[in-house]
């Protein structure tokens, strides 16, 4: 299974990417993101401006107004086009 970034803040989409067998890391810092097939954030602190560097070559999942089902369901969809 895949290894999943995932913001402290999305406990209910951990759990849910937990339960379906994905290595789940916890995202405090840039740094985390290494080694992540993809990252979900909660877009709580989207970068208004449009300048944030991007930190990783895989995927980031946007969770803002998704269930956990549904960020599950975007994360087996993004595994499947890679």
């Amino acid at each position: 299974m895949a290894r999943i970034g995932v913001e402290g803040t999305l406990s209910d989409v951990r759990e849910a990417l937990q339960s379906k067998g994905h290595d789940i890391v916890e995202l405090k810092s840039e740094q985390d993101t290494q080694g992540c097939d993809c990252c979900v954030i909660s877009g709580q602190d989207k970068n208004v401006m449009g300048m944030a560097d991007a930190a990783m070559q895989g995927s980031v999942i946007n969770a803002n107004g998704m269930t956990a089902e549904e960020v599950c369901q975007a994360v087996d969809s993004r595994g499947q086009q890679q």
